[in-house]
């Protein structure tokens, strides 16, 4: 007898309407809860809340805009694929332009979120806190852990970011994604990618929470960043082994798109949380820290 589990929960809340639904209300979820985090953070450090309603504008709206422009750009196909007696396969971002606002119905990347976050925050640390990018960065990645964690599980219910076949018991047979199914009709026991990927997060969040209140990591400019970089790509590039590709280069590429951006990321941490840093940098950064924000 085959061992998996039946996957039939549907991200629908509501009979016939596609939002609100529960993808929507795990990523919002995800977002107020890394508000609370590093709301606590801010506090312990005698840091206005008014700066962490600033940070607000500038975090969740570029999580939200370079996910979907990251999938666009990306994984999505750029123009409407047809077969070989011209029947329409794939709708493309540009052939239909209105469909990129189309977030409820799912496709957003993580890579694009991070490049749209990294830039937002450049301009948060000059124009609005006066800091060093590292000393935000620092703080902010544990709460977009646990966030990542929410999300993840959104995918879930969402029944995408599916994982390739498994004999193992634990595989999911996913209900929702025909495409998916067997000769038969029948759904294929696969990896459930997206828990994975959600407890490694959970895991990292762990990691780099315990770092800020345990260790003086955060007097260190980069240091947790660089953890973060290192747990969250590594799982990542990891985890893509066993994950169906997303477009059509990933069936033939040695690694697929996630893995090779992935990588950058990975060596930036890597970078950040081994090296020594200087006697010059650290008391500039120590400098920086210490004045009073404006």
């Amino acid at each position: 007898m085959e061992l998996a589990i039946d996957w039939k929960v549907e991200s629908q809340l509501i009979d016939g309407w596609s939002t609100p639904n529960l993808y929507g209300l795990l990523f919002v979820g995800g977002m107020i809860l890394g508000y609370y985090i590093i709301k606590r953070m801010f506090k312990s450090e005698g840091i206005s809340e008014k700066y962490l309603d600033r940070l607000l504008l500038y975090v969740v709206p570029a999580t939200v805009i370079g996910a979907r422009l990251g999938h666009v750009l990306f994984y999505g196909p750029y123009w409407d694929t047809f077969d070989a007696n011209g029947r329409l396969i794939e709708e493309g971002y540009f052939s239909h332009p209105m469909s990129i606002l189309r977030i409820w119905e799912g496709g957003l990347a993580s890579h694009g979120a991070a490049i749209m976050i990294l830039i937002m925050l450049y301009v948060y640390s000059r124009t609005v806190v006066h800091r060093p990018m590292l000393w935000i960065l620092d703080r902010i990645v544990a709460p977009i852990a646990i966030a990542g964690c929410m999300i993840r599980l959104g995918n879930l219910v969402n029944h995408e970011i599916i994982g390739t076949p498994t004999d193992l018991p634990w595989g999911f047979k996913f209900y929702h994604a025909p495409e998916y199914f067997d000769a038969n009709g029948n759904p294929v026991p696969r990896h459930p990618a997206q828990l994975y990927e959600s407890l490694t997060y959970l895991f990292s969040f762990i990691v780099l929470m315990r770092m800020y209140w345990k260790t003086n990591a955060k007097a260190i400019p980069g240091r947790l960043f660089g953890m973060f970089m290192i747990l969250i790509w590594t799982a990542r590039f990891v985890i893509e082994f066993i994950k169906v590709g997303q477009t059509q280069r990933d069936d033939v590429w040695a690694l697929n798109t996630g893995q090779l951006l992935s990588i950058p990321f990975i060596l930036i941490g890597l970078y950040l949380t081994f090296r020594k840093v200087p006697q010059k940098e650290q008391a500039r950064f120590d400098k920086a820290v210490a004045k009073p924000l404006p």
